[in-house]
C-alpha cells in the first residue's frame, strides 16, 4: 500500500512542478497547484498521520517527536517514510508556488526562476534561501518586504 501512496504522491507533485515551471501562470493554474497539489498532498499527509497515530494503520510504533531516537523510530517504517515524504512534497511545492508568484511580481525572468525552483524541488530550504538572497535587493528597491 505505502509504495502505491508514495508513487501517487510523487507523480502528483511532479505534475504540479512541471506546470509551475513550464506553463503560463494563469490564475486558474496557480489555484490548481495550490488546491489540487498542495491541498491534496496536505490532506493526504493529515489523514495518514492521524491514521498511524490513532493506530488505525500500523507504522512508526513507539515513535515520537521529542528525541532523535523517537523520530528515527517513526521513519523506520514504510508508513513513516511515506508520510514524511508527503510532508516534504507539500511544503516544498507550497514554497515553490510562493517563490514563483513572488518572482513574477518582482519581474524576475523564468530563466532566473527555473534553477531556484529546481533547487526548491530537490532540496526545499536550499531553494528558499537562494530565493531570499536573490530577491532581497529588488524587494528593497521596490519598497516591498512581502
Amino acid at each position: 500500500m505505502w509504495d502505491t501512496v508514495f508513487s501517487i504522491a510523487n507523480a502528483l507533485a511532479l505534475l504540479m512542478w512541471v506546470a509551475l515551471v513550464f506553463l503560463p501562470r494563469w490564475p486558474a493554474l496557480l489555484a490548481a497547484i495550490l488546491y489540487l497539489g498542495v491541498g491534496l498532498l496536505s490532506a493526504a499527509y493529515a489523514v495518514f498521520l492521524i491514521a498511524v497515530v490513532a493506530g488505525i494503520v500500523p507504522g512508526g510504533e513507539g515513535g515520537n517527536f521529542s528525541s532523535i531516537e523517537g523520530v528515527r523510530q517513526i521513519f523506520s517504517s514504510d508508513a513513516g517514510v511515506t508520510i514524511g515524504w508527503i510532508h516534504y512534497l507539500a511544503f516544498d511545492l507550497f514554497v515553490g508556488l510562493w517563490i514563483a508568484r513572488d518572482a513574477d511580481a518582482k519581474d524576475f525572468s523564468r530563466l532566473v526562476q527555473a534553477p531556484i525552483l529546481f533547487a526548491t524541488l530537490m532540496a526545499g530550504p536550499l531553494g528558499l534561501v537562494l530565493w531570499l538572497l536573490i530577491r532581497e535587493r529588488r524587494a528593497r528597491a521596490g519598497g516591498r518586504w512581502q
